[in-house]
């Protein structure tokens, strides 16, 4: 891993007749420019496994160049202004020292003035990381480490479906295999958002097949988990298809399957048949960028929404928020919450189509 060195400021980067810039607030993977670890870095955001790898290969880095440098990790909040002295002087024995700062946000204001003052003008020898969740709170810290000069790293959440897709295509690419969109797809379906455990799937996968990832080999390995998905109980209850969703959902909740991503991808669905209906019937190529949704979920959705109607989506939406309040505290059976929503997602999309065939109209 390499680093941007400083020049006379440390957010000034040295640089020769063609070399190409990059800003200052990047991804991780994109800060490599020398292979000096820098003296103060800030990881911002709160997705745990991002900042995580940050702080590893801040550690690593400094470690390459002295592979006996002391490595610290303290919270930041429980500091105070008589200890920095202390925390950022080098090792006694010589060589360099990593102090990393968890919960930066959290640090007292008069700690955040003295290590402000400190960051003015760092030791050489040690190399700071404050890791912040980012956020109002703490901002003075985060503010006065970037006019410093500090490496921003970003580790903010991942919301977007689109990002996910990117992020498990780039955990193939960094372990030096491929991983195509629709594998990155049917990863996610199988797996889930949680980017540690994508992290860990898409390193079995790349440890067993040498790093040929294709959507069938998702499929075969995950299959059994992909089968009684949420997704799977909640394509069915969109269709109407009640007695196929209670199947799924019953043999999901026995085989261990957690409720709440359930819950979740029930919402999901009804949330996605009221976008895609809401957005016409155009092509699904054309509306995916509009949409932020991959083309073959919006074809999906488009023939879900067949037999919906405005009114028939708002009551789903009144159901799925209801089973999702239930499932995450309210209710002392969780599966017979999400039994409910099942049979009340079917009764709205009835209901809607009645009311098409009264009115003599086609789908919405």
């Amino acid at each position: 891993m390499a680093f941007r060195r400083a020049g006379t400021r440390r957010n000034e980067l040295r640089t020769r007749p063609g070399d190409r810039v990059r800003p200052t607030f990047v991804a991780w993977e994109d800060v490599q420019v020398t292979t000096t670890p820098p003296e103060l870095c800030l990881v911002v955001g709160d997705e745990e496994l991002l900042a995580t790898r940050a702080v590893a290969e801040v550690c690593a880095a400094v470690r390459a160049d002295d592979p006996e440098a002391d490595v610290r990790e303290l919270e930041a909040a429980a500091l105070v202004v008589g200890e920095l002295a202390e925390v950022l002087s080098p090792s006694l024995f010589g060589g360099r020292r990593v102090l990393v700062l968890r919960n930066a946000q959290d640090a007292k204001k008069d700690f955040v003035t003295a290590l402000l003052d400190y960051a003015r003008d760092p030791d050489p020898e040690v190399c700071l990381v404050a890791v912040h969740a980012g956020g109002a709170k703490g901002k003075a810290l985060s503010d006065g480490l970037r006019q410093a000069g500090a490496t921003v790293v970003n580790a903010g959440k991942i919301t977007r479906h689109r990002e996910r897709v990117e992020f498990v295509r780039d955990e193939f690419r960094r372990l030096g295999g491929r991983c195509p969109e629709a594998a990155a797809e049917a990863l996610l379906a199988a797996v889930g958002n949680d980017l540690r455990e994508l992290a860990a799937a898409g390193a079995q996968l790349m440890a067993d097949t040498g790093g040929r990832v294709t959507a069938e080999t998702v499929s075969r390995y995950y299959r059994g988990r992909a089968e009684v998905s949420g997704f799977t109980v909640a394509d069915a209850a969109m269709v109407g298809d009640v007695p196929a969703a209670l199947e799924a959902l019953r043999w999901a909740l026995q085989v261990g399957v957690d409720p709440v991503p359930m819950a979740d991808a029930l919402a999901d669905g009804v949330r996605t048949v009221a976008r895609v209906a809401a957005a016409g019937r155009g092509n699904p190529y054309q509306l995916a960028s509009s949409l932020g949704m991959p083309a073959w979920k919006i074809e999906r959705a488009q023939r879900q929404s067949r037999g919906w109607t405005a009114e028939g989506l708002a009551e789903a939406m009144r159901v799925a928020a209801d089973c999702n309040a239930a499932v995450k505290g309210g209710s002392d059976d969780r599966g017979y919450a999400l039994e409910r929503a099942v049979f009340a997602v079917s009764a709205a999309r009835g209901a809607a189509a009645t009311e098409q065939r009264r009115r003599g109209g086609g789908t919405r």
